[in-house]
């Protein structure tokens, strides 16, 4: 295959990944005398921080994701390919695709993240991890796949298995998730499912560190653990899960859970590329980067978001959260320098400016940490709910996000509790 490129009088950025930080500095860059070949392995960009509600039936996947090629319609010096990046070749300026061979002038990576299994075979195997679209439809399926296997079993420890979950990483994907499935557990399913007894249903929440949403406030933290157990959840503090067979969870405690779900949140890794010296990655695979985003040893070479590894500003030394803004950030600052960087003039240096962080643990229970304010409850959940709303891709994904929302909180119900399976022909 070719992936058939025209050749211009332009420099050619090729950028690889369209998460936040790609996204955005490709539509920064767009309005600049480039031409651009944005690459991904999805044609959609996908909103990470709403995955968990796809997983859950409270949102269709395709409220979410957004069609690259709608982004760039009008942009004629954009070219998108949908491909897997398997390589780079430094010398040659180059990188590998399964389309074939993509030259480039600079080259942009933001591939983001993948789940962290730390070596653990049995996880990677039979946990159900939560980074994409697709991985989040996954669990929906096999979370409702699970409640009709109860209804038919006649085993008592087989149904407690199917109805049983167990969540790993108290950080907010986990929360979001156990929150979730608690006020499912509580309002919902007993109406889908009167014959099956939700009290016999248990959800365990296991966080290694001492406490839940660590990387918050410590009125955050107690809070969400509140109303975590409020709800009904299991959080247990300061215990990892060390071993899941497919049918019993293992603790660090020597505790046995019976239960066929294990949901992994408990940690994240850089995407993997190839070609590169070792001595350029750092923790968690993440690539070496100046303050203007170079990689290391590279002037043409940049990385962004959660593949960036910059230990230049001084707040972050261990660099930046893995999370959007740093991402969304990097890219708008690095879409401003380029011209400055490839003219040798002095570009600005990156620093990061926290806006805060929140988490939403149920109906009307959130936390908010703003760097002037903190806050917990109803008035957090709406916060919440506006800056993600705000935050989505396109007019119509908003409306779609806002009416499901609506109707939820009205209703106190969800209207997608589909299983949705794909079709193989043999």
């Amino acid at each position: 295959m070719n992936p058939n490129i025209p050749e211009t009088n332009q420099k050619r950025v090729v950028i690889v990944g369209a998460g936040f930080g790609g996204l955005v500095f490709a539509q920064k860059l767009a309005k600049q005398n480039f031409q651009i070949v944005l690459i991904d392995k999805n044609n959609y960009h996908q909103f990470q921080p709403l995955f968990y509600q796809v997983a859950m039936a409270g949102l269709e996947p395709s409220s979410i994701s957004f069609p690259l090629r709608k982004i760039f319609q009008h942009m004629p010096n954009v070219h998108i390919r949908i491909t897997k990046v398997n390589a780079v070749d430094t010398d040659k300026q180059s990188i590998t695709t399964e389309l074939g061979e993509i030259s480039y002038d600079y080259l942009v990576l933001g591939l983001g993240t993948d789940t962290n299994f730390f070596g653990m075979q049995n996880m990677m195997d039979k946990a159900i991890p939560m980074k994409s679209v697709s991985e989040a439809i996954f669990l929906r399926n096999r979370v409702l796949q699970n409640l009709e296997d109860a209804l038919t079993t006649q085993d008592p420890l087989e149904r407690e298995g199917l109805m049983n979950m167990v969540v790993v990483g108290g950080g907010p994907t986990g929360v979001e998730v156990s929150g979730t499935l608690a006020e499912m557990k509580k309002i919902i399913l007993p109406k889908d499912y009167p014959e099956l007894d939700f009290n016999l249903m248990k959800i365990y929440l296991f966080e290694s560190s001492p406490e839940v949403l660590e990387v918050m406030s410590d009125e955050a933290s107690a809070k969400g653990k509140e109303y975590l157990e409020k709800l009904g959840v299991i959080v247990k503090n300061g215990v990892r899960v060390v071993d899941f067979d497919g049918e019993y969870a293992y603790t660090s405690t020597d505790e046995k859970i019976r239960t066929n779900n294990v949901v992994w949140a408990a940690g994240v890794k850089a995407n993997a590329i190839t070609g590169f010296s070792s001595e350029i990655f750092g923790r968690g695979g993440r690539i070496k980067v100046n303050e203007f985003n170079q990689v290391e040893g590279f002037q043409n070479i940049f990385a962004l978001g959660d593949l960036a590894l910059m230990t230049a500003d001084a707040e972050f030394p261990n660099g930046h959260p893995q999370m959007a803004q740093p991402a969304i950030q990097q890219g708008k600052l690095l879409a401003q320098n380029f011209t400055k960087i490839i003219n040798n003039q002095s570009p600005k240096s990156f620093k990061y400016k926290d806006l805060g962080s929140m988490a939403t643990i149920g109906r009307n229970l959130a936390v908010v940490d703003l760097p002037f304010w903190k806050f917990q409850g109803t008035f957090a959940w709406y916060v919440w709910m506006f800056v993600h709303l705000m935050s989505i891709l396109g007019v119509k994904n908003k409306i779609l996000i806002f009416i499901n929302w609506l109707w939820n909180y009205i209703t106190y119900d969800q209207s997608l509790r589909l299983i949705i399976k794909p079709k193989f022909k043999e």
